[in-house]
C-alpha cells in the first residue's frame, strides 16, 4: 500500500523537527523541508527527503512543490505550513521594512506554498492542509506585535480558505500551540538586533529590564511549555481523523485564552494580556 505523502516546513528543530520525525514513525512518507542547505543536507542524513523551500523565496517554493510531486508521481496528501520567526520589539519601535520581513515569511510565503498545492489536491480528489497558528494567533501580547500580526492575518486566511474549500475535498485545518519547546526566542534574537533600535527608544529601561533579559537569559522553560511532540499529537488527529476539526488547540495557556477571550471585556483581556 502506497504511504501517504506530508510536505513539513521548517523541519530543521522545534515543531517541526518533531513532526517529521513523529509523521514518519506514523507511516507518512516524509518531505521535510528546510529553508538553508545544511539543514536539508542535516535531515538526507537521517533518511528524510528535504525540499529546500524558504518562505521568503518563491523560486525555492516552486522547486520545493516539483520535488515533492516528482518523487510522488504527482500527488500530496497533505502540507503543515510551520517555518515561522518573530520579530520582538515595541511596536512604535518597529520599522515598517521589518514587518514587512516577517510577513513574506510567516505569511506571504505560507500563501504562496498553499496555492501551489492546491492543484495537485484537487487533481487527486483529496487533501489536508494544517496551518501551524498560535495562541498569539487570536489574542495579542506586548512586544511580540510583529509575530501577532502574521498570525492574526494567517487565521483570518485560513478560515476564509477553510469556508471557500467546504465543497472541496480538501480540508483546511487550525493548530494552535500555547508555549512550546523550541529555538524561537534565540532565532528572534538577529531579528531583534538588526531591525529594534532599543537604546534610542523610550522604551529604553523596558528594554533593558524586561525584553532583553527574556531574549538573552536562559531561564528554563515558560509556565506550561510541552515538548513539540505535543503539536505532533495533535498533527497526527487533523491528518487521520475522518472529519478533521477546524481547530486544535495545545497547551493549557491556549484553552485558558480562548476561555477568557470569550467572557472577559476587552478591557479585561487587556489587564491580564498585558502582565505578559
Amino acid at each position: 500500500m502506497t504511504k501517504k505523502s506530508i510536505l513539513i516546513t521548517g523541519s530543521s528543530s522545534g515543531i517541526g523537527y518533531a513532526s517529521a520525525h513523529g509523521m514518519r514513525d506514523a507511516g507518512w512518507k516524509v518531505f521535510a523541508s528546510c529553508r538553508k542547505p545544511e539543514d536539508c543536507a542535516r535531515l538526507q542524513s537521517e533518511g528524510f527527503e528535504s525540499p529546500l523551500i524558504d518562505y521568503t523565496n518563491k523560486t525555492t517554493i516552486a522547486t520545493g512543490v516539483s520535488e515533492v510531486l516528482e518523487a510522488t508521481g504527482g500527488t500530496i496528501d497533505a502540507l503543515f505550513n510551520n517555518g515561522a520567526f518573530g520579530t520582538p520589539g515595541a511596536v512604535e519601535d518597529l520599522p515598517t521594512d521589518a514587518l514587512r520581513a516577517i510577513f513574506e515569511a510567516n505569511f506571504f510565503g505560507w500563501h504562496e506554498l498553499t496555492r501551489q498545492v492546491i492543484p495537485a489536491m484537487r487533481k487527486q480528489g483529496h487533501g489536508r492542509i494544517v496551518q501551524c497558528s498560535s495562541v498569539l494567533g487570536f489574542v495579542t501580547m506586548p512586544w511580540r506585535g510583529a509575530y501577532n500580526a502574521t498570525k492574526f492575518a494567517l487565521e483570518g486566511l485560513t478560515h476564509t480558505l477553510r469556508i471557500e474549500m467546504r465543497n472541496t475535498p480538501i480540508d483546511v485545518i487550525l493548530i494552535e500551540p500555547g508555549p512550546i519547546t523550541s529555538k524561537i526566542r534565540a532565532n528572534s534574537i538577529p531579528h531583534f538586533e538588526k531591525w529594534i533600535d532599543w537604546e534610542n527608544s523610550p522604551r529604553v529601561e523596558q528594554y533593558r529590564e524586561k525584553l532583553r533579559k527574556r531574549l538573552y537569559s536562559d531561564s528554563g522553560p515558560d509556565a506550561f511549555e510541552l515538548p513539540p511532540e505535543a503539536v505532533v499529537k495533535k498533527l497526527r488527529r487533523a491528518l487521520e481523523a475522518r472529519k478533521p476539526r477546524p481547530v486544535y488547540m495545545v497547551t493549557t495557556p491556549t484553552f485558558l485564552m480562548a476561555a477568557c477571550r470569550r467572557v472577559l471585556t476587552t478591557r479585561g483581556l487587556d489587564r491580564i494580556l498585558s502582565i505578559g
